[in-house]
Formats: C-alpha cells, structure tokens, sequence
C-alpha cells in the first residue's frame, strides 16, 4: 500500500484495515487448508481408481493418437505383445484370436485417447466347442453303437466255427471291437454327466477288474504288472472306479509304448492318509508332455484313444468327492477317495 495513503488515515481507519487484513490472512489459511485436504481426497481417489484398474481381470491401455501409452494396468503389463495385435482405429467390440487364447476386444475413443479393453473369453470359447463336439461325439455313439453289437455277435459266431489256428485272429477282432466299445461307453457316459451308485465292496476286489482290462487291450510292449491293493472296505461306485483304472492303466500302457521301452512296469500302489484312500499308478514310460491339457477333453497327443479317458476319469473322482492328479516325479497318475 502507498505509504502517503497509509499515513492520511486516522486511527479507527488503520484498525479497521488492520482488522480487515487479518481477516483476510486467516481466510487465506482456511482457504489452504481446504485445497490441501482436497488435493489429498483427490490423491486418494486418483489411487484407489488406479488399484481398482490394477485389479481389474481384463488387459487395459489408455493410448493417444500417436500410439503412446498413457495408461495400462496390471494385466497389460504381462501382456504387451497382445498391444501389437490391435488395430487403434478399429472402433467397437470385436473378437481376437491370440497363441491358442480368445480375447473379446472393446475399443473406444475419447478425445484423442483410445481405450481399449480386453477380456480372455478361451474358457467360454472352449466350453462351447466342447458342447459342440460333445453333441456330435454323442450322436456317432449312438449311431456306432449298433452295428458294433452286430459285428461282435458276428465275431463271437466266427470264434467258435473257427479252426484253431484261426482262433487268434478272431480273438484280436474282438479286442478291437472292445475297444471301439469302450470308446463309445466313454463318449456316452461324458456327454450324459456321471452319476454314481455307491456300494460297499473289497477295494482289493479292484485287481481282478485290472487284470482283465489289461487282457482284453492290444499292446505289444514287455509290461511287468504289480498291483497291490488294500484289503478294506469302501464306499464307493465299484464299476466307475474300474473304469478310472482302466483309464489309467491304458495310459500308462500307451505312454510306454511311445517311449518304446525294453524293460518297462505299471504298478499301483494304495495306501491311507489322513482319513483318505490313496490309490496311484506308476509307469516308466514317456515323460507328460503338456501338463495344462491332461485333463481336457477331446484333447490328446497320444495315438491311441479320443482324449476323453481322463478327463471322464477326472469327473468321476469329483463326483466322489475326491482328486484325480498326476506327479511327475516319479511319474503317477493317482486319485484319492474321503474314507469317512
């Protein structure tokens, strides 16, 4: 203030003044006050919406138009190689298919900035293949099953009016008719769900049931065979569970003879831990080779079977409450069953 206009003005002016000034010092504090707890709720806001998109399961980049990131998100980070696969211009929501993996693609602009959302839709993608192949394999079941009946009426016929140096031939016949049974069973039973009828039997009463799934299957591997089962009683769907074996122990037997094996061995071994039964089948024959699809359906690197045994084997433990698994070292398929 001008010192000349300071000194022409009386007391009561200077106080007033004086009075107004430090009025408008304490405003200016109150003032700051209330801009530095808006910066901190603005801070705080700008945080939790910068957690909430850190969190978010889809992929999530903010880019201006010279295709610079301004923003991405916890799940882009992991997953910048997708970024290259996306057209910025391409406006609206569309599919891409990345590395075996489905994304729905949502592209928006605003201002000069692209937002572009990405959400992994492969589990609904191969959910729907699945129905699709499962209708399909349901109805060349059904439509399979007859004439094989047909043909092993036919096959048992040929066995007993064969001589018998001809016999073996027609027993191989059967063995592959079995086969083709066992496929069709399984595809009927995966595509109608597995519903079990519990009993109680012998658990040790199993090893029949392996013995003859290993003579009535076609291999030409040197397999050493030892199964040791527990002499308890269980709860438990007595056919299911041989189909689970038999499931295992043809994977076992495949496993073997892709590996092309001299000296080779399937044995299953059971035990009991902790109020559960432990039952595992070990084999020496070729190490998993995609241990995220073990158990998928329709989804196989074997050359023999359709890719439905375990994955059917799997739905089976589960509906008894138990686990289907696999360890690499040493190498067994096993499943356990609650006992209580």
């Amino acid at each position: 203030m001008n010192e000349n206009i300071l000194k022409s003005l009386d007391s009561d002016e200077k106080e007033v003044l004086k009075e107004g000034l430090k009025s408008l010092i304490e405003q200016s504090y109150v003032i700051e006050e209330e801009y530095k707890k808006l910066n901190k709720s603005y801070l705080s806001l700008s945080k939790m919406i910068s957690d909430i998109i850190d969190v978010l399961p889809a992929i999530l980049w903010v880019i201006n138009s010279k295709k610079e990131k301004v923003l991405q998100n916890y799940q882009a980070s992991k997953n910048e190689d997708l970024l290259k696969q996306i057209d910025i211009n391409k406006i609206g929501s569309y599919e891409l298919e990345y590395n075996a993996k489905f994304y729905a693609v949502k592209n928006t602009k605003h201002d000069e900035f692209f937002i572009i959302l990405l959400t992994d839709i492969s589990d609904e993608k191969r959910n729907e293949r699945l129905a699709s192949m499962g209708s399909v394999a349901a109805h060349l079941a059904h439509e399979i099953r007859n004439p094989i009946g047909s043909i092993s009426l036919l096959a048992s016929t040929l066995f007993s009016r064969s001589e018998l140096k001809n016999k073996h031939i027609v027993l191989e016949i059967q063995k592959a008719i079995a086969r083709v049974e066992r496929i069709v069973n399984s595809t009927l039973l995966f595509t109608k769900g597995v519903h079990i009828n519990k009993e109680k039997f012998k658990l040790k009463d199993l090893k029949e049931e392996c013995e003859l799934v290993i003579a009535s299957y076609n291999f030409n591997a040197n397999i050493n065979f030892d199964f040791d089962f527990l002499d308890i009683e269980i709860n438990a769907d007595k056919n299911l569970l041989a189909l689970v074996l038999q499931n295992l122990i043809y994977n076992s037997i495949d496993s073997i003879e892709e590996d092309d094996l001299d000296e080779a061995f399937v044995s299953i071994k059971s035990f009991v831990k902790d109020e559960f039964l432990y039952v595992k089948v070990f084999d020496n024959g070729a190490k998993i080779k995609d241990k995220k699809a073990v158990f998928e359906a329709f989804k196989t690197t074997k050359l023999k079977g359709n890719g439905l045994g375990l994955s059917l084997s799997k739905e089976i433990i589960n509906a008894h409450s138990g686990e289907l698994g696999f360890e690499t070292e040493p190498k067994n398929f096993y499943f356990t069953l609650p006992l209580s």
